[in-house]
């Protein structure tokens, strides 16, 4: 008579049960066969090069000294040949060189030594009342092995080492429970320590390495940004000093058959061209200002309509900073010298950053600018220097936030001239920009047989 069957309720209970152990098995398979950069040294990204060779000194050290101890160990204490004892020994101590670069595979050939050690063991005559399965100098080595696991893999492997360590020993307990003392306990309980610890020092690494990275790009998009910030002023300031020859050449265009009398019809008509494509490219501009000014800047009064300095405000200027508390002296050429508007607005705002910086860095230190022109009159220099600041002050601000200095890197680049700045020898700081009194001569364009005939 056959014994009942299965009842169709507990069946599909019965199934989700061994699905779940299947799916398991298979997850603790593929986290223990699929390494984490394997072949990457530990330490491997660390700049100092006595701490690169530090795991491999580690290493060597265990395996010299625990191959010898557990020769002798096996052999002498727990009384097993002393051929197989050697090769245990070696599997059990020499993979731990691997683990330098290969920490799982390691753990593969460590771990089968040591079940394959566990097992010689339960035959040999010296175990009775020695720690079994895993001796003491097996611990050792597992543990350190666990070290360099724990830096180098992921979390879910760590796990699943663990316990297939635990599992191991588990397997052990009923196979010679007269012979056990529960090192196998000893072992599960360190293996996971070492293991927690070492993902937490990993982790907390890459969480450091992460954050400087981001403060590394961070650093540079604020550098990005402040020169977007700049040159977006800088092209807010110079679209006057364009749009006032536009609108120059428009109303000379437009005026042109008025007061030039006998013009032919042809020329009347290229007049009104050109006048045409100069309103075009005002308009055109203004759309350009218009995306280039800030929401802040419209909001509090739109754009600024006062006319753009030049040169020839620098006393006022200075007049201004030494009431703010810095005496500053003041030389400019005896004879006025024709600019170029943007070189002119160009000279102006170099000095007003770099006493602005007096002020803000160098409270109260004399300061000197000079404006000269070269003896050819080819160059205008521009040179603000100052002292250093009386010792009983000090600075308004400790940091800054660079738009001083790249705001006159991009004026001067500009109009194709040069910038020197940085410290002096007693301790003051010097800007010094050298101008083209000409404009850079424009690329020749060559124009086709067509296009001349259509000018």
């Amino acid at each position: 008579m056959s014994g009942p069957s299965p009842t169709p309720a507990h069946e599909p209970t019965r199934q989700r049960v061994l699905r779940a152990a299947r799916q398991a098995l298979h997850v603790l398979a593929v986290e223990l066969g699929t390494p984490t950069e394997p072949g990457t040294p530990l330490f491997g990204s660390v700049q100092n090069p006595w701490l690169r060779r530090l795991p491999y000194l580690v290493a060597f050290g265990f395996a010299v000294s625990l191959l010898p101890t557990t020769i002798t160990i096996l052999s002498h204490d727990y009384g097993l040949n002393g051929g197989l004892a050697g090769a245990l020994a070696t599997a059990q101590t020499a993979p731990l060189l691997l683990a330098v670069t290969r920490p799982l595979q390691a753990w593969w050939v460590i771990f089968t030594a040591d079940v394959l050690c566990a097992l010689a063991l339960t035959g040999a005559d010296g175990v009775a009342g020695r720690p079994w399965p895993w001796p003491p100098m097996v611990i050792v080595g597992y543990l350190a092995l666990m070290v360099a696991l724990s830096l180098r893999e992921r979390s879910r492997t760590l796990i699943a080492v663990w316990l297939t360590t635990g599992v191991a020993g588990i397997l052990f307990e009923p196979r010679t429970p007269d012979r056990s003392d529960g090192t196998w306990v000893l072992l599960f309980v360190l293996t996971g320590v070492v293991l927690m610890m070492g993902a937490t020092l990993r982790e907390r690494g890459d969480a450091q390495r992460k954050l400087i990275e981001q403060e590394t790009i961070s650093e540079a998009e604020r550098a990005r940004r402040t020169l977007l910030e700049e040159r977006t002023r800088i092209a807010r300031e110079l679209h006057d000093v364009v749009a006032h020859h536009m609108s120059v050449i428009t109303v000379q265009a437009d005026s042109a058959p008025y007061r030039l009398s006998g013009l032919p019809q042809e020329a009347e008509e290229e007049f009104g061209s050109i006048a045409a494509t100069a309103r075009e490219s005002l308009a055109e501009m203004r759309r350009l200002l218009g995306v280039l000014r800030s929401e802040e800047t419209e909001r509090h009064g739109g754009p600024e309509k006062a006319p753009q300095p030049g040169i020839g405000m620098l006393p006022k200027l200075v007049e201004g900073t030494v009431r703010a508390g810095v005496p500053v002296e003041l030389s400019l050429p005896e004879d006025r010298v024709p600019l170029e508007p943007a070189v002119d607005l160009s000279a102006y705002r170099i000095v007003q950053e770099a006493l602005a910086n007096v002020v803000r860095h160098a409270p109260g230190a004399r300061t000197r600018v000079s404006v000269t022109t070269a003896a050819d009159g080819s160059r205008l220099t521009v040179l603000v220097v100052n002292s250093p600041p009386p010792a009983p002050s000090a600075p308004l601000e400790t940091t800054g936030t660079g738009h001083g200095l790249i705001g006159m890197r991009e004026r001067v680049r500009l109009v194709d001239g040069s910038l020197d700045t940085g410290p002096l020898p007693d301790g003051g700081f010097r800007v010094a920009a050298q101008l083209p009194l000409s404009p850079p001569p424009a690329p020749a364009a060559s124009l086709s047989p067509k296009d001349s005939g259509s000018v």
